[in-house]
């Protein structure tokens, strides 16, 4: 547990920094009759979020345009994916991803999850503000109406954002692991319940505690007993919050390993995780990933993507000689 406090990202403030010279050279980018892509990699994946902001308005006084209208107007596919996604402050990437998860015809549950159950309590508040300021909707409504069942009942209680920090109770840690034992052999709805209000209220340092004891009951492991019991997006996402809580980085390195498998290049979340996750701690999933699957992300990256796509891809991972 105490690793996952040492974590890192791969992009940080560019030292001296001119916004002014960026907005320009970006406008020269994006001006001609051929968009010239390496460019608008070299700046944007060299600079970090804020700063990112900070060209974009000295883009807006000196062009008198959006930055972001202009990148969506030049690019196409997932190259334009990544580069606009870059330009979001992150609770307004994560209600941009939750938006188009839900909207249009059918959900994309596994975003949902992968946001949900990795944020911190003031990530979750600040992107339910962002969401309400950009698409002019509530998240916890539209997520009651997307959702069903116990998967609704677990998402609408972490986008509450309520989750005990840094509080443990060592007495009551065993009294929990029986609750969660009790859900794993009888899956009445009480009983369900009851599993997502321990796995989404208490304190990360809460459920470690009692994810020990669970195995001292049991002789099972959370996410095997889960994965026993359960079924669906309601156990994908429970095993989601066990993950994060035992290793936030390495239950990335598991999304993305899961989604860069021969073919069915998961394109979105691979894009989304390397955004969101690249200024916390993408240098530690990297790490991760590596340990646990004895090859490097950006070699997989490299072999998957292709073009511009990749190359952006791969400025965010920062990565380095070693890694081919």
């Amino acid at each position: 547990m105490d690793s996952s406090h040492q974590v890192q990202g791969t992009i940080f403030p560019a030292p001296n920094f001119n916004p002014i010279m960026d907005a320009q050279m970006l406008g020269g980018a994006l001006q001609g009759f051929d968009c010239d892509k390496d460019m608008l990699i070299s700046i944007l994946t060299q600079r970090c979020n804020a700063q990112r902001l900070m060209i974009a308005e000295a883009y807006q006084s000196m062009y008198g345009r959006d930055l972001i209208g202009d990148l969506k107007e030049n690019l196409s596919d997932h190259f334009k994916d990544v580069m606009v996604g870059l330009m979001y402050p992150p609770p307004s990437y994560d209600a941009h991803e939750l938006w188009h998860a839900m909207k249009g015809v059918g959900t994309d549950e596994n975003c949902l999850i992968d946001i949900l159950a990795s944020r911190t309590n003031a990530e979750i508040f600040q992107m339910r503000e962002a969401y309400c300021l950009q698409y002019s909707s509530d998240l916890q409504g539209d997520i009651y109406s997307e959702t069903s069942g116990h998967f609704r009942d677990t998402l609408m209680n972490l986008v509450q954002g309520t989750r005990e920090e840094g509080y443990t109770d060592p007495a009551m840690a065993a009294q929990d692991a029986m609750v969660l034992w009790e859900a794993c052999q009888q899956k009445t709805g009480e009983n369900k319940t009851m599993l997502q209000m321990i796995l989404c209220n208490k304190s990360y340092q809460q459920l470690w505690l009692v994810f020990q004891e669970f195995q001292n009951i049991s002789g099972q492991d959370m996410v095997e007993a889960i994965n026993e019991c359960y079924d669906g997006h309601f156990q994908q996402l429970l095993v989601a919050i066990v993950l994060c809580v035992r290793d936030k980085p390495a239950f990335f390195a598991y999304k993305l390993y899961s989604a860069i498998p021969d073919f069915g290049f998961h394109n979105k979340t691979v894009i989304r995780i390397l955004i969101a996750r690249s200024e916390i701690d993408l240098m530690t999933i990297r790490k991760r990933y590596k340990e646990r699957y004895g090859k490097s992300l950006f070699h997989d990256i490299k072999n998957f993507a292709s073009g511009h796509y990749e190359k952006a891809l791969l400025a965010i991972c920062a990565g380095d000689a070693d890694d081919y």
